[in-house]
């Protein structure tokens, strides 16, 4: 299998999943900072409120 094979959605859903992942999910576990573990929680609380929401139609 090539990178020329894989379509373009999928790798582009998969850098926007890291990218979350990245920014969001590891600060919000990691951080030695209150305010930036509940900074990263609730940013993440309304990613997957969206995500709950948008499933719901």
């Amino acid at each position: 299998m090539t990178y020329s094979s894989i379509p373009l959605p999928f790798l582009l859903a998969v850098a926007a999943v890291a990218a979350i992942y990245l920014s969001v999910v590891l600060p919000a576990v990691w951080s030695r900072k209150p305010a930036r573990r509940a900074a990263a929680l609730k940013v993440l609380t309304q990613l997957l409120e969206a995500v709950r929401h948008r499933r719901a139609r």
